[in-house]
């Protein structure tokens, strides 16, 4: 009997097998698909969603910016074309009134460009990198040169870098931002030139070169009989080079240079 009903099971289960179509071990396989198989398709799933993160990041990223150089004064900027022939590099000459509006335009209209004029700073070209072993001693002796320049200048507020430059022939020289220079030009346009434009952060730096002897002069005799007048020479010269200087400074420039010419001639 018990023989009979096992038998009578058997065959219900091939007719259901062929109605079907479908054997037993494949709905089985259907209903259990293997671990690696989900696994992979896990990590495939894993790895699109990384390179979407991915892509949207470097999306979201802003581009590098081309960096043109521009003059307004070839004359008045002669130092800075200089330095800029010896590191090969070029710059575009915009000397009319009308080109900074129309630069400011092209930036917005091209957000990957920016101008700047060859005085706002000092390019990585023109100097060289400080030792590690060397920047304690080096920052120490910027300081003590910040230090003396703002004593004998009478300026505590006067920004002062140090650098070691590739050009021993350069002293010193002035630098003023390209932001700080368009905040100017802005204040001039608008009849607010009268104002102090430390208000706004638009002072300029005096750069001074650690490698020059006049510099490494002050550095050795900071309390010295002529450090002031070294100081102060160090930084009409610069500023000569930057811009113009004003009637009474001009005077004491020559005052001053004439009297270092005296000291020579004794």
């Amino acid at each position: 009997m018990r023989n009979k009903v096992v038998k009578k099971l058997l065959m219900i289960a091939m007719a259901v097998t062929m109605i079907s179509g479908t054997s037993i071990a494949t709905v089985y396989a259907n209903a259990n698909p293997p671990a690696e198989e989900t696994t992979t398709q896990v990590v495939e799933e894993t790895a699109t969603e990384s390179t979407e993160d991915t892509e949207k990041k470097d999306e979201n990223k802003e581009p590098e910016k081309t960096t043109i150089f521009y003059v307004t004064d070839p004359v008045q900027q002669s130092q800075y074309i200089n330095m800029f022939k010896k590191q090969g590099m070029d710059a575009v000459i915009l000397g009319h009134n009308i080109d900074s509006p129309f630069i400011t335009q092209l930036e917005q209209r091209n957000q990957n460009i920016k101008f700047q004029r060859i005085d706002a700073d000092v390019t990585a070209g023109a100097k060289e990198e400080v030792a590690e072993e060397e920047k304690e001693a080096f920052q120490k002796k910027a300081d003590d040169l910040t230090e003396t320049f703002r004593k004998e200048l009478g300026n505590d507020k006067l920004e002062v870098k140090v650098e070691k430059m590739k050009d021993e022939n350069v002293a010193s020289m002035i630098t003023l931002s390209e932001e700080s220079r368009r905040m100017q030009e802005m204040m001039k346009m608008y009849g607010m030139s009268g104002m102090d434009p430390s208000m706004f952060g638009t002072n300029a730096t005096l750069i001074l070169n650690a490698n020059h002897p006049l510099v490494e002069y002050v550095v050795e005799h900071k309390d010295g009989e002529n450090t002031e007048m070294f100081c102060h020479q160090l930084y009409d010269l610069a500023m000569l080079a930057h811009k113009p200087l004003s009637p009474e400074e001009m005077t004491e420039f020559v005052k001053r240079s004439n009297e270092i010419m005296m000291k020579l001639a004794k």
